[in-house]
């Protein structure tokens, strides 16, 4: 029963971090890549319309223009490449997934600089750039020309939090100026960002809002991002199979356990078959008792699992301050940021592994059991 409780422990408690790891990464990655995106031959010249189609579902919450290429931006003679993303400072302000009350103020001070640039906080730590100095930058594709007709100065004028994933290397200028330094970049155009209410199903309701838009190619953030979360979600698989192992751990002792009490009980099993008991009914008194182990084993582990799943940062916090205050100069810390997130739906599934592993633990003892020939065990009686 302690193994089969410590295997559902240990595996609910891991999978809460995983999940709560995956939510605070996918709450990073949004707040710079658009719930949706939708690239079209004519969306250049028709965006507004696409605007006022998109706005018109319910579900759509915001829409924006953007447009984004590379770009190599010079700032005291060091080249720096980055994602140059041209915005219409209003608009970008509804679909931003970014609660900041700064970045929403960088944005309106976008709109009301000729030349503004704003750059992402590693990018401008990295380089060494304090607000108002002058960069300049170069599209990709007229670096490779040869050309520098093209390259724009800017004015920086503060710094965002683009999340972990952007904020080493994007930048912020207007639309019309990106599209200026990007008119000779092929394949570079003006795109439309949307903001749903539910962005698990941000690609679902992009396609039914734009269903008559057949030439609009549809992007959503799981699917730019693919890479991310299908490795996240293979961790968590090859996690979830490993530590599943400490429960069939569990149920090898449940195994053991009543291979003993057959041989214990031989005798007693020989005596009830005499006195007309079936096969059947020997069997079932052996998998009634491995699965007690296994049930009161599932339930004590998933009930300590999800409780120590919602307290595991203020332990993590408690243990560091008294590793801290033991050692003194220890200085020993721990994730004390750590979110976890119970999903009660997977705290079922693991239970059902367990219960069913149980189960099929105790189907061979009880199959010894149910074979003892009942004259052979008593005939020295």
């Amino acid at each position: 029963m302690l193994g089969v409780s410590l295997g559902v422990l240990i595996l609910i408690v891991a999978l809460s971090v995983i999940n709560g790891s995956i939510t605070t990464m996918r709450g990073e990655a949004l707040k710079s890549v658009p719930h949706v995106t939708i690239s079209g031959p004519e969306m250049a010249n028709n965006w507004r319309a696409e605007i006022a189609q998109a706005e018109a579902d319910p579900e759509v919450i915001a829409a924006a223009p953007f447009i984004e290429g590379e770009a190599a931006m010079r700032f005291q003679g060091v080249n720096h490449f980055v994602r140059l993303r041209g915005v219409d400072p209003e608009l970008e302000a509804t679909v931003v997934e970014n609660s900041s009350e700064r970045y929403q103020e960088l944005l309106s001070l976008l709109g009301e600089t000729e030349n503004g640039i704003v750059l992402g906080a590693q990018l401008a730590g990295s380089l060494g750039i304090y607000s108002g100095e002058e960069v300049s930058a170069t599209s990709l594709g007229s670096l490779l020309q040869r050309s520098l007709s093209d390259t724009l100065g800017f004015r920086v004028i503060g710094f965002a939090d683009f999340g972990i994933y952007s904020n080493n290397n994007i930048a912020l200028i207007k639309l019309n100026q990106a599209q200026d330094l990007f008119a000779n970049d092929n394949g570079i155009d003006v795109q439309l960002r949307l903001k749903v209410a539910d962005v698990f199903r941000a690609e679902e309701i992009a396609t039914e809002t734009f269903a008559d838009s057949s030439e609009d190619e549809i992007v959503s953030w799981n699917e730019a991002q693919a890479n991310l979360f299908n490795a996240l979600n293979m961790e968590k698989i090859l996690t979830s199979f490993m530590l599943l192992m400490i429960v069939v751990i569990g149920a090898v002792n449940i195994i053991s356990t009543l291979v003993m009490v057959v041989s214990d009980k031989t005798s007693d099993i020989a005596i009830l078959r005499t006195m007309g008991a079936s096969r059947s009914s020997v069997m079932k008194i052996f998998v009634l008792q491995g699965m007690v182990a296994g049930i009161f084993g599932t339930a004590v582990g998933a009930f300590l699992g999800i409780l120590l799943a919602n307290y595991v940062t203020e332990l993590s916090l408690m243990l560091e301050r008294l590793i801290n205050f033991i050692f003194t100069e220890g200085n020993v810390y721990f994730i004390s940021h750590l979110r976890t997130q119970v999903n009660f739906g997977e705290v079922l599934m693991v239970c059902i592994a367990a219960l069913l592993i149980s189960f099929l633990a105790t189907l061979y003892p009880a199959y010894r059991a149910s074979k003892i020939q009942p004259a052979d065990v008593l005939r020295y009686e």
